[in-house]
């Protein structure tokens, strides 16, 4: 697509497993051998400092990376560790880390909001996502699908609760010349907080799975949210970072230009939804079949996910109308308002 962001990849060849490596003059990286749809090549675990430093996103409870992070600590003192959300790849070792150092967890909040109102996001038709016996495989993935596998969301790690909870504005931690800055960014996860690194010289926005360099970031309900993720999209877009770096994938030049393709990109697969309900497909599997026909058939349900996202949205802004109580769900039938 035209309009899609200039991903940048991350070659197998250009990292090892375990291994810490510089990225920049005070941010080491380890990348946690959980490959996947939702992680790419893996978790990429951020020490922010040398000396007294911090921790970002300690990642997944794998015993290899729990000893590569171990063996990157020895001689450090550990002042925070911060957490951008709590999907089971981000999150489940920061337990571990704070019991063996005594530092501080730090994230906006739980995954699961106080007092949220519970939400049945429905169930899609039998049949559908399902590949017909001897069916070709096509190149082409969805928007949010990196891999062929046909599991439907990121697990989440709903035993995280941060030791200190931090708002917009509020200075997760500060070390030898460098501070960072919380950002809460909902809309990935109505907890997501990027963190921002200013060390005098260079800023620095560590993105988690807000702004990601290899794949556009999946937004599914009942806790993802299309209306927040437009708005935290603005407004890391309007900021002056210099570069900005994912919890997946490589670092991103001129954060501000790729965050506006996403913008773009994203409006623009909004804008097919309401023609294709505007020209009569009023379910979300007729909406999928149609806009993601190139795409295995196994990567429907996935797919269908990210609809609904956009149309919760789309129903919120009164630009669609569907047919029952309550809120949009998989199995509800849509119109233009």
């Amino acid at each position: 697509m035209s309009n899609s962001p200039d991903f940048v990849t991350l070659q197998s060849d250009d990292f090892e497993y375990g291994e810490v490596e510089q990225i920049a003059p005070n941010v080491r990286r380890i990348i946690a051998k959980n490959p996947s749809k939702f992680s790419y090549h893996g978790t990429g675990t951020y020490i922010i400092g040398t000396g007294d430093v911090a921790v970002i996103d300690p990642g997944p409870r794998i015993d290899s990376h729990r000893d590569a992070l171990a063996a990157a600590l020895v001689g450090e003192k550990v002042r925070s560790i911060l957490v951008t959300h709590c999907h089971a790849d981000h999150s489940p070792l920061a337990a571990w880390l704070r019991d063996e150092t005594g530092a501080p967890t730090v994230a906006f909040g739980p995954h699961d909001r106080p007092g949220a109102e519970p939400w049945d996001i429905g169930t899609d038709p039998e049949g559908f996502g399902v590949a017909a016996a001897g069916a070709g495989d096509s190149a082409a993935q969805p928007d949010d699908i990196a891999e062929p596998d046909v599991k439907i969301e990121e697990s989440t790690d709903h035993d995280f609760t941060p030791d200190i909870a931090v708002v917009t504005g509020d200075v997760a931690v500060s070390g030898d010349g460098w501070s960072m800055t919380a950002l809460h960014t909902p809309g990935h996860t109505s907890n997501h907080t990027c963190f921002a690194l200013d060390d005098g010289t260079t800023r620095t926005l560590f993105t988690g799975d807000h702004v990601m360099g290899w794949s556009t970031t999946v937004v599914s309900p009942p806790d993802g949210d299309m209306n927040d993720y437009f708005e935290s999209l603005r407004m890391v877009a309007g900021r002056d970072d210099d570069i900005a770096i994912p919890t997946h994938g490589v670092p991103i030049p001129n954060p501000q230009r790729f965050v506006r393709q996403l913008i773009a990109h994203r409006e623009a697969r909004e804008q097919q939804i309401v023609d294709a309900v505007r020209g009569g497909l009023a379910t979300i599997p007729g909406i999928v079949t149609t806009l993601y026909a190139a795409v295995r058939v196994e990567l429907h349900k996935p797919a269908a996910r990210s609809v609904l996202s956009h149309i919760v949205k789309l129903v919120d802004d009164g630009v669609l109308v569907h047919d029952g109580a309550g809120r949009p769900r998989l199995d509800g039938v849509y119109a233009a308002s």
